[in-house]
């Protein structure tokens, strides 16, 4: 698997030594959107993401070999082309070194990595609140006039 790297930030997938680091990063994540899951889904999530089988992968930012950010992606069909989508599903860099470039390289390397899946798109949403994300975003993405809806099953 290729690596990316932007100025001493690398991107490669991650992998069972960064399980630790990762559920620092994934629990801190899950309390900034104010919820929580059962251990049994975290311990499922981080089997998904190492699992060759399984079209889910996880990325990580590292500094100085130290995990700072973290990024998931569900590659999908669609109906609307021949060609996957990657939907980034989870984005989070280590509020200490928010500002450094981490998060614009996860997405970067999202990109890189679902062209090379040949993925027609990469689309993620996040809260309409999230304006230091939103910054970014709008640098790097168009933001559509799409209204998400859901129900819970």
């Amino acid at each position: 698997m290729k690596k990316t790297s932007n100025n001493s930030i690398n991107i490669q997938p991650l992998n069972n030594n960064d399980f630790d680091d990762w559920l620092v990063l994934w629990n801190a994540y899950l309390t900034f959107y104010k919820t929580s899951l059962p251990l049994e889904i975290t311990t499922e999530t981080w089997r998904k993401l190492l699992d060759e089988n399984t079209p889910i992968y996880g990325f990580g930012a590292y500094r100085n070999d130290k995990l700072i950010g973290i990024v998931h992606i569900v590659i999908h069909p669609n109906t609307w082309n021949n060609t996957e989508v990657c939907y980034l599903e989870d984005l989070y860099v280590a509020q200490t070194v928010r500002g450094t470039g981490a998060g614009r390289a996860l997405i970067e390397h999202v990109y890189g990595f679902a062209d090379n899946k040949n993925c027609n798109r990469v689309y993620w949403t996040t809260q309409e609140s999230n304006t230091t994300a939103r910054k970014l975003y709008d640098k790097i993405a168009n933001l559509t006039d799409m209204v998400q809806y859901r129900h819970d099953l």
